[in-house]
């Protein structure tokens, strides 16, 4: 019997979507994510295991107690001590993503590890959702206004907006957790000078900061009135499907009271350990939440406004957003879109989200993104980004 146009179309869509055609709409149900073979992604097998072994071969993980990394990386600072949890490295693992659907992975990809710096971009995420519930309605106000227990109090910090803490441009000064802000990667050579360091007007000066980071962690829990891993689990973890497996962390020392209730301050990084703990492929659903613009299934569970001024360059400092590294001017990756952006953390964590090329790639242990994303997209037939002007 020969089908009619209607009926031809309707039975062409459901053959579609019966065999997964449909990628953009693909969301891993809980404990599940489909695979599929690199060719029906759109990469060469040849081409994109060798990617794959290059990526193997650039992952560090000596020393493999972190703790010990992190005094070996960190001993100039001064006082310099480690107050979070911290954890081991094994093998180096990774995982590439077209189209929602897994095209190659390496390693333990349910192993669950420190991320260090990657959090920043969970931080944000939170930020996001406190600005879409009203509890901070205007990024540009400054944070003592709401956050009232005396971090901003000083004519310095007085003006320090929720924008300044999100692009680390804040210049904060003082001490949170018992470090100073300036013992944290202090500039210059000589410790003399470092308690005296130039005051910046906020705004006006980038600094990579976890004080400051953590800070922001504290004025959110501040405005939230509820521990941000319970947030972050509610509004976004559990939604997405992920494991039960993750964790995140503060120090022994940053537990306040709300309320009534003893609540910890995580951190917003692993600098002196704590932060989030967490796999590779949990990693990899909040990557794909960002790759569909905060949307999973029906349920827009991030604001897209949020997302695009997160991925916006703050003006003293291009490559950075509101805590996601920017491809601006194609200066990170050239190889990339500049549309593409990415968490980072120490020793090589990394969540590469590429909307041109509907790729999401993740990386643990792994210092060289550039690399390895340049010979990732060299294994893809329909790459956007090199060939492009």
């Amino acid at each position: 019997m020969r089908l009619q146009p209607p009926v031809l179309l309707i039975t062409l869509l459901c053959l579609l979507l019966s065999t997964g055609a449909s990628a953009g709409d693909y969301y891993p149900p809980p404990g599940h994510w489909q695979r599929q073979a690199p060719e029906q992604l759109g990469f060469d097998p040849a081409r994109l295991a060798a990617a794959v072994a290059g990526a193997r071969d650039r992952g560090v993980v000596e020393p493999r107690e972190l703790s010990e990394a992190l005094q070996e990386s960190y001993r100039k600072e001064p006082g310099y001590r480690i107050l979070g949890p911290t954890g081991r490295r094994e093998a180096p693992a990774g995982l590439v993503i077209r189209h929602g659907r897994i095209a190659a992975e390496w390693g333990d990809p349910e192993r669950v590890e420190m991320t260090f710096s990657v959090v920043k971009s969970f931080l944000s995420t939170v930020a996001g959702l406190a600005w879409q519930a009203g509890r901070v309605p205007d990024l540009d106000e400054p944070v003592g206004r709401r956050v009232r227990s005396g971090q901003f109090e000083s004519a310095h910090n007085r003006p320090i907006s929720w924008r300044h803490l999100l692009n680390q441009t804040s210049d904060w000064q003082g001490v949170l957790w018992g470090i100073e802000d300036w013992a944290d990667r202090p500039v210059g050579d000589d410790p003399q000078q470092w308690a005296n360091r130039e005051l910046h007007a906020p705004g006006s000066h980038f600094k990579y900061n976890d004080v400051r980071v953590n800070l922001l962690a504290y004025a959110l829990l501040q405005v939230w009135r509820k521990p941000l891993p319970v947030v972050l689990r509610e509004q976004v973890m559990d939604p997405i499907g992920a494991s039960v497996t993750w964790r995140w962390e503060g120090y022994e020392n940053s537990w306040v009271v709300l309320d009534g209730q003893h609540m910890q301050s995580v951190s917003g990084g692993g600098h002196f350990g704590g932060g989030l703990f967490i796999s590779s492929l949990d990693l990899a659903r909040f990557g794909l939440l960002m790759l569909r613009n905060g949307r999973w299934g029906e349920t827009q569970l991030v604001p897209e406004a949020w997302l695009r001024m997160a991925r916006e360059p703050t003006p003293v400092k291009p490559a950075y957003g509101f805590m996601w590294w920017l491809n601006t001017g194609r200066q990170s990756i050239p190889a990339a879109p500049e549309s593409a952006y990415y968490a980072a953390g120490y020793g090589g964590n990394y969540v590469y989200i590429d909307p041109d090329n509907d790729l999401l790639v993740v990386l643990r242990w792994t210092p060289a993104l550039a690399d390895v994303i340049t010979d990732i997209l060299a294994a893809l037939d329909d790459a956007t980004g090199a060939a492009e002007s």
